[in-house]
């Protein structure tokens, strides 16, 4: 079954590095719309950021974006972590806050590690993490149907995470293919249903893709 349709998804980073991997492993994906560029000259209805566990600011493009909406972001961002997670975001899952603006007008932060600065280019957290954006997109139109139509995501952990660029590319395919072909009633569903497959792999090369693969057809149940 394929989800959320009509999504316009925008894969937006200043590293051509990104950009390139990115038009290598989604060149099957041709609904995907790849640029090289600022994420703040997208008009689109949400904007995807990498985070730690807490929800700090202070890094990345985190640090950019707080800058562009103000102070007030990362205390909205911080209270919803404080509300639904006890103050700790787990890998695997995100928050959707408002921004204030009309375009973007929600704010996906989603953690690739726990504190500002960590190397995660050996484990699946860009997998992970790409995929909890996608899921807080399901969430979020499951309360207000369409309320998020377009969205805009960067390179994840392609910077201070220490990811390469191609096992970026690939780990953002396989979470996009889970999101086109499945929808979940939770992120623990969805982690189950990712970490089912990633945990069976050894952690793929620069040139491998991770293509997830069900036994069963249709939607999965939880």
């Amino acid at each position: 079954m394929v989800t959320e349709a009509g999504l316009k998804v925008v894969l937006v980073d200043t590293n051509p590095g990104v950009v390139q991997a990115w038009r290598t492993f989604f060149a099957d994906k041709a609904e995907v719309k790849i640029l090289c560029g600022s994420i703040l000259e997208q008009r689109v209805d949400a904007w995807v950021t990498p985070t730690n566990a807490s929800g700090a600011m202070d890094g990345g493009l985190d640090a950019v974006l707080k800058r562009h909406f103000g102070s007030q972001i990362e205390k909205r961002v911080q209270q919803e972590i404080a509300q639904r997670y006890g103050g700790s975001l787990p890998i695997g899952c995100a928050t959707c806050v408002l921004t204030g603006m009309t375009l973007p007008r929600f704010l996906i932060s989603t953690p690739t590690m726990w504190a500002s600065v960590e190397n995660v280019g050996e484990t699946f957290n860009v997998a992970l993490a790409c995929a909890a954006a996608f899921q807080a997109v399901h969430m979020q139109n499951r309360v207000e149907p369409r309320s998020i139509s377009s969205v805009a995501l960067p390179g994840l952990g392609a910077g201070t995470g220490n990811v390469g660029v191609r096992r970026c590319a690939s780990l953002m395919w396989t979470s996009y293919n889970l999101f086109r072909d499945y929808q979940f009633r939770s992120f623990e569903a969805m982690q189950a249903a990712l970490r089912q497959q990633l945990d069976a792999l050894i952690a793929p090369d620069d040139s491998a893709k991770v293509k997830l693969e069900f036994a069963d057809t249709g939607e999965w149940t939880w």
